[in-house]
């Protein structure tokens, strides 16, 4: 196999991974809390409160559709930068990341059709496709300087482009009734905002109220709301200086990385992770959504990763850093079958309004993200020994 130098590690990147990993612990802290008060005598008012209204619509509607805009405004920043400044801007290193993605996407979706085709629950195909960029990075930081530096990248690099995918297949697959003109009406807004990033427009001010009219046009529109954070991302001027903080790209990157982190994605967690454990909850597991779901995840993942990967790295098309190996891109894909953030909000638009089918399946994607987590962990750890 062809090799390339080891990666150097972007003073920004290294502040995106280390909290990434924090986040991740308070994400599983917030899981667990979410789980046993739903199990408890007060699960049915925790149930209740994330249905409370407010302006007519759910608390939990605001947080899967308003909060969540700003999470995946984030990871359009990131992605931004990645396309700049990071792995993704040589192609050459792009590539690798880009076929472990396809391929982490794909042979998942295809287990999950090939046991759900035809059913009521199909639609479920784009759930085990997802990674948890906060989660894999964390398994990561637990093992510190036994991986390769390049493994921390790639690794980056395949969640966030997996994580475009899932965004490109809600906004195709999830629009559940499309309204052409406030499509055309958020279109125009980000259209205006291009032209402001293109005339060197510095301030995040008209970004950010151009991004907030955007994001109710697309509510509007049927299309879903939280794509309107992936457009903004892409229309804030961004500079190829690493670090410059001048760079309102940076800037708003920098100052969302803990709002995020510490209090979106664990309200996040709080909200959409109250499974309930029924005496039958095994049943539900074990249908033919949670083992698309959770084969899907576990062993989809790791085998479309590291044959994408194999098949690219021998046609030609890409070549391995210098300091991997093909143990470390197996365990990468292992990583990659963390699902939970994105494929528990896949999950809510798959299955809206069936609240046992989104029980089960949320209840797939834990079982399966702290089992992809483990194995990728102590595969990882087995192959780096000190």
């Amino acid at each position: 196999m062809n090799l390339v130098p080891t990666l150097f590690l972007s003073n920004t990147f290294n502040k995106f991974f280390e909290s990434e990993k924090s986040s991740g612990i308070v994400l599983l802290v917030c899981t667990a809390i979410a789980i046993l008060i739903t199990n408890s005598p007060l699960g049915h008012g925790y149930l209740g409160l994330w249905h409370t209204s407010i302006g007519g619509v759910s608390l939990e509607h605001w947080v899967n559709d308003g909060l969540m805009a700003i999470f995946f405004l984030l990871i359009g920043l990131e992605l931004e930068r990645e396309v700049y400044v990071g792995e993704l801007s040589n192609i050459k290193n792009a590539l690798l990341p880009i076929c472990a993605a396809i391929g982490g996407m794909l042979v998942p979706a295809l287990i999950h059709l090939s046991l759900n085709y035809a059913t009521p629950t199909q639609s479920g195909i784009g759930i085990p496709m997802a990674t948890d960029i906060a989660f894999a990075l964390g398994a990561l930081a637990i093992l510190g300087n036994r991986i390769p530096s390049s493994l921390k990248v790639f690794v980056v690099a395949f969640a966030v482009i997996d994580d475009l995918g899932a965004i490109l297949i809600i906004a195709t697959f999830y629009t559940a009734k499309l309204s052409v003109w406030y499509l055309v009406a958020a279109l125009l807004v980000w259209a205006l905002l291009i032209v402001f990033n293109r005339l060197r427009v510095m301030t995040l001010l008209p970004y950010i109220i151009g991004g907030i009219l955007m994001w109710f046009l697309m509510l509007k529109s049927g299309v879903h709301a939280t794509i309107a954070g992936i457009m903004l991302a892409f229309a804030i001027p961004f500079s190829a200086k690493d670090g410059d903080q001048q760079s309102p790209s940076y800037m708003l990157e920098h100052f969302l990385h803990k709002p995020v982190a510490f209090i979106i994605l664990p309200i996040f967690a709080l909200a959409n992770t109250g499974i309930i454990f029924e005496a039958d909850w095994l049943k539900g597991l074990v249908s033919t959504n949670g083992l698309g779901i959770a084969m899907g995840l576990v062993a989809g993942k790791p085998l479309g990763v590291t044959l994408f990967c194999l098949a690219a790295v021998a046609i030609g098309i890409c070549r391995l850093p210098s300091d991997l190996k093909l143990p470390h891109i197996i365990g990468a894909g292992m990583l990659g079958g963390i699902g939970f953030t994105m494929s528990i909000f896949i999950t809510n638009l798959a299955f809206a309004g069936d609240s046992l089918t989104i029980n089960a399946a949320k209840m797939a994607i834990l079982f399966a993200s702290l089992t992809a987590g483990l194995l990728g962990f102590l595969w990882l750890r087995l192959i780096n020994k000190p």
